[in-house]
């Protein structure tokens, strides 16, 4: 699978797609027309590839750092960037696809406009309900996925337990075992 989607929301799991944002190097996982094609299918958009080139690439790129922009706006209480918020509402105001029933059962098509709407509308969706309030970035302090915390008593911690929350852990039982280590030496050498 190209992503995992962890943030509970089409429009929290499309700006996840550039991962380890705190990094010096973060990792693109939409790095050419065809993975974007191949995360709109898996994330459910569309049931087809959609053929996409290199501009619609960049228009989904700048759609994705805009949806980020309001996310973390809205995290912090703070005004929304109006020129995300203009692309995002350019967008939200686009037709999305539309399933349609065949012999075979359904079926979602989606020309790159279309999927794109999809991904703002959920955004507007996201961003202007009681849901907001559940937004959380993962405490994995390499991960910049931002997910709805829905657990119960809101104490979810990382967007995934693998590879996020079974890395920090690891780390955590790691240090407590050099310290414990430490410390028997140190009770040793007196």
């Amino acid at each position: 699978m190209l992503h995992p989607f962890p943030g509970g929301a089409l429009a929290l799991d499309f700006p996840g797609t550039l991962r380890f944002r705190h990094r010096s190097e973060p990792r693109e996982d939409l790095s050419t027309p065809q993975r974007l094609s191949e995360w709109f299918q898996q994330a459910g958009v569309t049931q087809d590839e959609i053929p996409l080139g290199p501009a619609d690439l960049d228009a989904a790129l700048r759609l994705r750092e805009a949806v980020y922009r309001l996310v973390l706006a809205r995290m912090a209480d703070e005004p929304y960037d109006s020129d995300a918020l203009a692309l995002v509402n350019e967008y939200a105001r686009k037709p999305t696809p539309v399933p349609q029933l065949t012999a075979e059962g359904r079926q979602v098509e989606a020309t790159a406009e279309q999927a794109l709407a999809a991904v703002a509308q959920d955004a507007v969706t996201v961003l202007s309900g009681s849901d907001a309030s559940l937004f959380k970035e993962c405490s994995n302090p390499e991960c910049s996925q931002i997910f709805l915390d829905r657990s119960q008593g809101g104490r979810r911690e990382w967007c995934a337990m693998d590879p996020c929350g079974n890395k920090v852990k690891a780390a955590a039982y790691r240090a407590r075992k050099r310290a414990a280590e430490r410390k028997a030496l140190a009770g040793r050498t007196r």
